[in-house]
């Protein structure tokens, strides 16, 4: 069976295209991915087998070996804080939901920098918080 690497694959379209060790390109469509796959990132290694299609070689059944290299994970680890630095800010965190709900009970949204503000701030404590 063919090998290769995921080049790009877009959800919302249900398909992209492997570059094969060949350096070929494949097409992928939503169909060939494994059960409970729904999408995959550029990068990932995957294993898949063929068949020429209309438009040109079609992956199917495609089974992956491995996922997409990331820099980004050693990186977080590095950085992350440790729970006594993150219970402020779980704090904080808190005061602004509580204001932003105060607004939402009153029938407005939070203003604009307010929920900007927000919105950094859950995401960060997320990327801080996931194991």
């Amino acid at each position: 069976m063919p090998t290769g690497k995921v080049k790009w694959y877009d959800a919302e379209k249900g398909f992209g295209f492997i570059s094969d060790d060949d350096g070929s390109d494949v097409f992928l469509h939503a169909n060939a991915l494994p059960e409970g796959v729904s999408t995959l990132k550029g990068g990932t290694r995957v294993e898949f087998s063929v068949a020429e299609g209309r438009r040109g070689t079609q992956a199917l059944q495609v089974t992956l070996l491995e996922a997409a290299p990331t820099v980004s994970a050693g990186k977080r680890e590095a950085s992350r804080k440790s729970p006594e630095d993150l219970a402020p800010l779980v704090e904080d965190a808190i005061k602004l939901l509580d204001n932003a709900s105060n607004s939402l009970r009153r029938g407005r949204r939070p203003e604009k920098d307010h929920a900007t503000k927000l919105a950094a701030v859950l995401r960060f404590l997320a990327d801080q918080i996931e194991p």
